[in-house]
């Protein structure tokens, strides 16, 4: 008998840790608005689980505790659930598919607007704004970043990164197709730098949830680089039709995950050849 009683004891740990993740998502949206109960568990309990070990809590009801208690851990985790960071010019491949496929695509549009869903930091935004004035677009151009984090939002609009970063990204951003020093890009102070205003003023950062808001505008470029395989399949169909509901006919599409056959409006677009899911919208 001590076999299935083994099966019985698993099964309700695994009974208690789901019922501790809803609580504590349940928790998160209460207390700070944040909707995480439509993400993809396996995801979620992936990144619950470095912040139960970051912040010595042996349970995920352990965690929550700290969380409704301390503004610091609930930063925190809230930072952790957002989509990483990504460096400047991190993927040279898809940079150059922003040059290739997008900025040609941007040319035909006479005031086009970009819209970069939960924008994985400065680091995606500053190189599409480079990328794009290199390309002869940006003149034309609102980049519109969005997060549902207010508070990365603000950080990431008042944002400098140290010179070093800058110095690491140059092999990047040459190998990506890039025609002049980075540097020329940033204004420096204090071993600091950020993007010159001219480029930045192009880019407007704003709280936006994927899960809960309607659509807000009409892009011509739609990019969703960095959540759309976190999402459990409900909320993935809720926010492809929001982007279709968004993107200009004929307008760029880029996911981080292949469109399925089953998923919505997915006969309306039209597959480009490439190293990540790009799509033109047909229909």
């Amino acid at each position: 008998m001590a076999v299935p009683n083994a099966w019985t004891g698993l099964a309700a740990g695994l009974a208690v840790e789901e019922l501790e993740t809803e609580l504590l998502l349940e928790a998160l949206f209460q207390r700070f608005g944040h909707d995480f109960r439509a993400y993809d568990r396996a995801a979620l309990r992936r990144r619950l689980a470095a912040a139960m070990r970051t912040r010595g809590a042996a349970t995920l009801s352990g965690l929550q505790e700290k969380v409704l208690h301390d503004p610091v851990v609930a930063t925190a985790l809230l930072r952790m659930l957002a989509p990483e960071q990504a460096a400047l010019f991190d993927d040279t491949t898809h940079v150059q598919r922003l040059r290739g496929v997008l900025a040609p695509s941007l040319r035909a549009w006479p005031l086009p607007r970009v819209w970069i869903a939960e924008c994985a930091g400065v680091g995606e935004a500053w190189t599409l704004a480079i990328v794009l004035a290199e390309e002869g677009v940006l003149g034309k151009l609102d980049i519109h970043a969005t997060l549902a984090n207010e508070e990365l939002v603000t950080a990431y609009h008042d944002a400098w990164l140290p010179v070093a970063d800058l110095d690491a990204a140059q092999t990047r951003y040459a190998a990506s197709g890039g025609r002049a020093a980075l540097s020329a890009y940033f204004e420096v102070r204090d071993g600091l730098a950020r993007l010159q205003p001219q480029l930045a003023r192009r880019i407007t950062w704003s709280q936006y949830s994927l899960v809960t808001d309607a659509s807000f505008n009409e892009f011509q470029a739609i990019l969703c680089g960095s959540v759309l395989s976190d999402f459990g399949p409900v909320l993935r169909q809720r926010v492809l039709r929001l982007f279709h509901d968004s993107l200009a006919r004929f307008g760029v599409l880029c996911l981080d995950r292949p469109l399925a056959v089953s998923d919505a409006y997915a006969g309306t677009y039209q597959a480009i050849e490439g190293d990540r899911p790009w799509y033109k919208r047909v229909g």
